[in-house]
């Protein structure tokens, strides 16, 4: 196989499993409904899964980024697939909510231990430094329609099921499979070259106590964590539509594959303009904060009138700002001026931070939804409103001041 070919098909291998992987532990993007009734759960206790899932992911963080460093990504990569798959095997078989507490934990070993650092690797192995960009923009467009092809046949396994509880075990056997594939893929395509280890990529202890004092990290980390709560709880959009607007879960379950995963494909769009366009991730970041602030506030004033077709598109149009935004989010750590020796450890802080919603938001919606009914969307709507437009106003702090930062800040330049 000659070098170009194989650079390809390792992309092709790493999108199937970027986008395979996350079905399992975000399985309510499509499933939600089924998901509580098969279990017999409440909305609250349906957040606490997910919150399971983001205490592993920060506990295993900071060790899964050393280990990282002594194994090859291919072995990485692909026992991280198998462990997924495993696992999915047996929350299909027992769909008990005690066990599925444990699994969802363990759900963070198996894709963010070392998966996630070793996936970004692997896609820089594939080709030199002059194409990094196209790389990446390559396996974020095919990571989407990847997760979108497994949420499809999972969607159209579930239709087989005599039941509820049969046709969730039929929809996870699907997704668990796809992942043993793409880690079968991986295992044999992806090769064990080693490659250089940059300094900036680690996280960096001895530049802690410096960064800290940099204001400029939390207003970067804010943005993080704006961008990601926002895509993360788009998710809402789904039980929305067939608790209050009256669509299938099939129907619901088909804009949520296309709000939630392939609107990935913005991503190198968002990119182009970023770069072309607004000349500046933070300018475009305000334009999106603001317009997602007012897509999903919108959603309370929609009329009475409108068909349940032209609400379902509409509930799109916050999936694909949020999802522009959030494959951006990280690129911003330039422009806010931080210095690009602490901007690994800079990008880890912010990592933690900006992942929080998953520890808390579920569970903090799903109490509404437990407590008010359908009226608890309103509530989401207006918070998630709310978290836009913070994060507009951290852009703008960025864009007025994040480039001053290294002139204004000299103990964050000595780190």
């Amino acid at each position: 196989m000659n070098a170009t070919l194989r650079k390809y098909i390792s992309i092709l291998a790493l999108s199937l499993a970027g986008g395979s992987i996350y079905t399992l532990p975000y399985i309510k993007y499509v499933f939600y409904d089924t998901q509580l009734e098969v279990m017999n759960i409440t909305n609250m206790q349906s957040g606490f899964l997910l919150s399971m899932y983001a205490l592993g992911c920060i506990l295993s963080y900071i060790p899964g980024g050393i280990i990282t460093d002594k194994i090859s990504p291919r072995k990485a990569i692909s026992y991280s697939l198998f462990g997924t798959a495993a696992l999915g095997a047996l929350y299909a078989i027992t769909l008990s909510y005690t066990l599925a507490l444990v699994i969802w934990f363990l759900f963070a070993l198996t894709t963010a231990f070392v998966f996630w650092t070793s996936l970004l690797k692997a896609i820089g192995m594939a080709g030199d430094s002059t194409e990094q960009a196209r790389l990446y923009g390559l396996y974020y467009a095919g990571n989407g329609i990847a997760a979108a092809i497994v949420n499809s046949l999972a969607l159209e396994a579930f239709t087989f099921g005599s039941d509820p509880r049969q046709s969730l075990f039929y929809a996870v056997m699907v997704m668990s499979v796809s992942i043993l594939v793409s880690g079968i893929l991986v295992f044999f395509i992806l090769s064990d070259e080693k490659t250089e280890s940059a300094v900036e990529d680690k996280f960096d202890f001895s530049a802690v106590k410096h960064l800290f004092k940099n204001p400029m990290l939390w207003i970067f980390s804010f943005i993080v964590f704006g961008g990601y709560a926002i895509y993360s709880s788009t998710s809402y959009f789904t039980p929305y539509l067939t608790s209050v607007v009256g669509l299938s879960v099939e129907e619901s379950g088909v804009y949520s594959i296309i709000r939630s995963y392939l609107f990935y494909l913005l991503a190198p769009f968002g990119g182009y303009l970023a770069d072309k366009v607004f000349r500046s991730t933070s300018k475009l970041f305000i334009v999106l904060f603001a317009t997602l602030a007012l897509t999903i506030g919108g959603v309370l004033f929609l009329p009475p009138t409108m068909s349940t077709t032209a609400i379902s598109l509409y509930t799109l149009l916050p999936g694909a700002f949020g999802l522009m935004l959030y494959g951006l989010v990280f690129s911003v750590v330039r422009e806010a001026g931080i210095p690009i020796t602490v901007a690994g450890t800079a990008i880890g802080i912010a990592s933690i931070i900006g992942y929080t919603p998953d520890f808390f938001f579920s569970a903090m919606f799903g109490s509404w939804l437990d407590s008010h009914g359908d009226g608890g969307y309103a509530m989401i709507f207006t918070f998630l409103a709310a978290v836009a437009a913070m994060g507009c106003v951290m852009s703008i702090i960025v864009c007025r001041w994040g480039n001053k930062a290294e002139e204004n800040l000299p103990l964050a330049q000595e780190a």
